[in-house]
């Protein structure tokens, strides 16, 4: 209330107590009905108090608080907010001892879901399960099994305080959850395209004892590695057990490594008989795994050092930007506040990057061309501009930016 009267007062500069405040005395719902007006302030020319309310949400560091901050920095069209947005991830993971990866592990929030990964939403002498889908998205049983559009009205015969309370719930799960669902089913497409790997007891504690993330965790095929050697596949069954494709039983090693299995890291005869176990359980998978379109570097592109798939072609610049959620960067400005490159990190020093002729004007995007063409993707590491040879980089990588850049023809 006092940060709406400081509002309606005209967000005086000289008292911004009662903002800051909102970092102390803030809770959860806080930091729900904050994150919208720190998304609209840079459109509003209140650059200035957007950045601030970054401060707020790490101030108030709850997992909601953490969960909406790191939503910001994954995806924005204000880019110079984004951007200090992913400086406070940055700075709040290093002040936990966290990488970026560990700590996005720790900002999914459970919704206090059950151990099995859903709810009850009670009526009295009506009863509603909830469960989630393959892209995340909640949805509901009724008490005879049949699947729901929606949560219905309470009716005369419900016990009206637990009708009203269950309909809150189930509001609030939605729009958090609507929140979450793209993030997370992202996230974990990129941990596999980047051979990401956790722990045994990491992957137990964040990914399948997680009420949330365990209905997408069912929905993938994991496996065992040593360096970067598949060694063993798995999937994770209904009762948080693990199986392989032959149903039998499989026990993780407390030091084993484990990842999302990358479809180049399967034969033919392993790819088959996982596909017709993900058939046969009825898994819709949140993103192409088995199914997934792979790519190998044409001889050219070996010669050349150089991923290469449009030539000429020319692209929409919206699909570009678009790359951003995957990890790319635009490139430090130029005169007038014109970027001409992207790159990307890629780990232990490596970076992408490929030129664009008709580049982005940082601050005034309606200048942006809508199509233009763009130069191979090169690799070298650091500060060091000599290419890379492709034979230095793994396959996976190099199929997964091969497919981004035929995606961009669409």
């Amino acid at each position: 209330e006092l940060f709406e009267r400081w509002q309606a007062a005209g967000a005086p500069n000289k008292e911004p107590w009662a903002f800051t405040a909102l970092g102390v005395l803030g809770d959860d719902d806080t930091a729900r009905a904050l994150t919208p007006l720190i998304r609209a302030w840079p459109g509003e020319s209140l650059h200035a108090r957007a950045t601030v309310g970054l401060d707020v949400l790490a101030s108030l560091g709850t997992d909601v608080a953490l969960m909406n901050l790191h939503g910001i920095a994954q995806k924005l069209k204000f880019k110079g907010l984004q951007e200090k947005a992913r400086e406070k991830i940055a700075a709040v993971a290093a002040a936990r001892g966290f990488t970026a990866e560990e700590l996005a592990d720790r900002l999914v929030p459970d919704f206090d879901l059950g151990d099995e990964g859903g709810d009850v939403l009670d009526f009295g002498p009506r009863a509603f399960t909830i469960s989630f889908d393959e892209s995340l998205k909640p949805r509901l049983k009724g008490p005879d099994g049949k699947v729901l559009g929606d949560l219905p009205k309470p009716s005369k015969s419900d016990d009206a305080e637990k009708a009203t309370a269950a309909t809150e719930r189930w509001k609030a799960l939605k729009k958090d959850a609507k929140l979450v669902a793209s993030g997370q089913v992202l996230r974990l497409e990129l941990a596999m395209c980047d051979e990401r790997r956790w722990k045994a007891d990491g992957f137990r504690t964040f990914l399948v004892e997680h009420p949330l993330v365990v209905h997408l965790v069912r929905r993938l095929l994991w496996g065992v590695y040593e360096g970067a050697e598949l060694k063993s596949t798995f999937r994770v069954a209904e009762d948080g057990t693990f199986a392989d494709a032959k149903d039998a039983a499989v026990s993780l090693a407390a030091d084993a490594s484990v990842g999302i299995v990358h479809r180049l890291s399967l034969d033919e005869a392993s790819l088959a008989r996982w596909s017709v176990v993900f058939s046969d359980y009825e898994l819709i998978q949140p993103f192409d795994q088995l199914g997934r379109q792979t790519y190998s570097p044409t001889a050219a592109e070996i010669a050349a050092k150089a991923i290469d798939r449009l030539g000429d072609t020319e692209v929409k610049t919206s699909r570009l930007m678009g790359l951003e959620a995957r990890g790319w960067r635009k490139g430090a400005p130029q005169d007038a506040g014109w970027v001409w490159d992207m790159w990307r990190p890629l780990g232990d020093g490596l970076v992408a990057t490929f030129g664009l002729d008709g580049g982005f004007c940082m601050g005034a995007a309606d200048m942006n061309p809508t199509t233009q063409k763009v130069t191979a993707v090169h690799f070298h590491r650091g500060d060091d501009s000599k290419a890379i040879a492709l034979g230095k980089i793994s396959p996976i990588l190099l199929s997964e930016l091969a497919r981004e850049r035929e995606q961009l023809r669409e």
